[in-house]
Formats: C-alpha cells, structure tokens, sequence
C-alpha cells in the first residue's frame, strides 16, 4: 500500500491548504486609491471601502453601496499547496 503514499500525503496537504485558503490574511479599511492590487480608483472618490484579503490571495472590496468586487488571483492546487507550506505548513 505504499505505492500510494505520496498521493495520500498530497491529497492531505490539499485539504488542509484549502480549509487555510478562507482564513483572512488582511482587513484595511480606506479610502485610498493607490492601493497595489487597485484597478478601481473609482470605488474610492466618495466614499470608504472595506478590502478583505485572504490567504489564497483573493481581496474582497465591499463598497458603501453594499455592492462587493473581487481583486487579485485565487491559489489552486500546488500552487495553494506551495504558499500553506511557506506560511503553516503542518499537517495535524
């Protein structure tokens, strides 16, 4: 059974990465228009934002309006597997 080793352990890593990917890695509440990851200045002339970063690199911006807008690009498989393992890493 250990020709399977391997594909269990990723599959136990893939898992443990995903639950991790939901954490919030960031909250910043702004009304900067400069931020990095900022392709709508426009969310900013009036009024405050709230930018919610996750661990997976997904930002969610709510606006005053209530209306919400996704920055940045969600981690998937190895390449979630790669950024869990340099930030936690272990496996209960």
């Amino acid at each position: 059974m250990t020709e399977y080793k391997d594909i269990v352990e990723r599959q136990a890593k893939l898992i443990a990465a995903e639950e991790w990917a939901v954490g919030v890695k960031g909250v910043h509440a702004h009304s900067l228009n400069s931020m990095w990851y900022d392709n709508r200045p426009q969310d900013t002339e009036d009024a405050n934002v709230l930018d919610i970063q996750y661990n997976d690199g997904l930002i969610e911006r709510r606006l005053k309006s209530g209306e919400i807008k996704y920055f940045g690009e969600r981690l998937f498989g190895d390449e979630l597997i790669y950024e869990w393992e340099k930030h936690d890493g272990k496996l209960d």
